[in-house]
């Protein structure tokens, strides 16, 4: 076969014998084929490709959103079911009309439980979504125990009472000090705490339309 080809005569090549032909047509068709696939083929892998890979990176760019979104819904029904639960206990708390009843036991608890109650002043409410709170200003003589007393008394109200303690002192009582005649180791609770209660429906409207009138 080596010497066929070497002895061929390009210019007459339909001449040579079957073998050759068929080698020397084998070649010119891998070349055929050769610069059929640079000159088609090659784009057409390359766009392929280009298309899988966005392909894949739109894949992982739903699967991203999609893990997103559904995160998103369980953290909307927590924040749901959180919200109802403060509501919940919001309600438990006094209403308006309950509220100046409730000042007044809370203020005869503290003298039940033997503390000279020198200052309790409610002063005006602040508003929030759906609860308001009363700041009061107060000025109170006694002992451990008998503040430990008030506080157990304060918890057996009927209603829910929450009192929140905001730059409060608390000191040892001195001859100095109003009501006080010797050292005896009572202590003076001295400051502002917070009461609140809850804004039911219809105040909440009534007071989101005053809003909406200019009316405070």
């Amino acid at each position: 076969m080596i010497n066929e080809l070497r002895d061929l005569d390009f210019n007459d090549i339909g001449s040579a014998p079957a073998s050759v032909r068929y080698v020397i047509l084998g070649f010119l068709l891998a070349i055929i084929l050769a610069i059929g696939y640079y000159l088609l083929i090659k784009d057409k892998v390359q766009q392929l490709e280009m298309v899988q890979n966005l392909e894949n990176s739109l894949r992982a760019e739903f699967e991203q959103k999609q893990s997103k979104a559904a995160n998103l819904e369980a953290y909307e029904t927590q924040l749901a079911e959180m919200q109802e639960l403060l509501e919940t206990m919001f309600r438990q708390l006094p209403s308006k009309t309950e509220m100046d009843k409730l000042l007044v036991d809370v203020s005869q608890t503290a003298l039940g439980s033997g503390i000279d109650v020198q200052l309790f002043q409610p002063n005006a409410e602040g508003y929030h979504d759906f609860y308001a709170e009363r700041p009061i200003s107060v000025r109170m003589l006694g002992d451990y125990h008998q503040f430990g007393e008030f506080v157990s008394g304060v918890a057996s109200l009927p209603r829910v009472v929450i009192l929140t303690m905001h730059d409060i002192a608390l000191r040892r009582a001195s001859v100095q000090d109003v009501g006080v005649s010797r050292n005896d180791g009572r202590l003076i609770l001295e400051g502002t705490v917070k009461t609140y209660r809850y804004i039911d429906e219809e105040e909440a409207a009534e007071r989101a339309a005053a809003v909406a009138g200019g009316v405070q």
